[in-house]
């Protein structure tokens, strides 16, 4: 499917769609150009997106507005020390795509609600004997995310080569 500019939202999230709420709060984390947060946006989310890079949250919040789509665009530094918070048990979904900062996984836990789902998918090791990325501070291990989503229960995953990357994807719960 593609988003509002033209943009595919990732295929894992497409594919996953039938997890997703029905409505509410979405946070999309280190958000790019905005393809997810768009994307759902136009599928009736109320959507925070968050990038360190400002041209991009132009973008995205001028491509909101021309499309009459709610997205809350800000900008923000998601590597300080210590991580920021993204919000306590606000969302009813967080989606993160190729994005990995291990100190910031527990706030990304912390922001969804009980009930609600995180959607996640980003590079592994393998992933560097292809190319783009190779610092290991940006690849998961594998069976890595598993890991870093605990205590949220596990719903879908997929590791390996889809689509050209090696890639680990994960459908999670936060029970509660």
């Amino acid at each position: 499917m593609e988003g509002p500019v033209g943009g595919a939202a990732s295929s894992w999230l497409i594919e996953n769609a039938d997890l997703l709420p029905s409505a509410g709060r979405a946070l999309d984390v280190a958000c790019g150009k905005g393809r997810h947060a768009l994307w759902l946006a136009r599928a009736g989310f109320e959507v925070r997106a968050i990038d360190r890079n400002p041209d991009a949250i132009v973008f995205v919040r001028e491509t909101a507005q021309r499309l009459g789509l709610r997205v809350d665009a800000q900008g923000r530094d998601l590597e300080t020390d210590p991580p920021p918070s993204l919000g306590v048990a606000e969302f009813d979904v967080a989606v993160v795509f190729n994005y990995l900062h291990r100190p910031l996984m527990a706030a990304i836990r912390h922001a969804v609600q009980p009930g609600g789902r995180l959607f996640y998918e980003t590079f592994t090791t393998r992933q560097s004997d292809r190319g783009h990325p190779r610092n290991p501070d940006f690849l998961l291990k594998e069976g890595e995310l598993r890991e870093l989503i605990r205590p949220f229960r596990l719903l879908r995953s997929r590791e390996g080569d889809f689509e050209g990357r090696f890639v680990a994807s994960i459908v999670a719960e936060r029970e509660g």
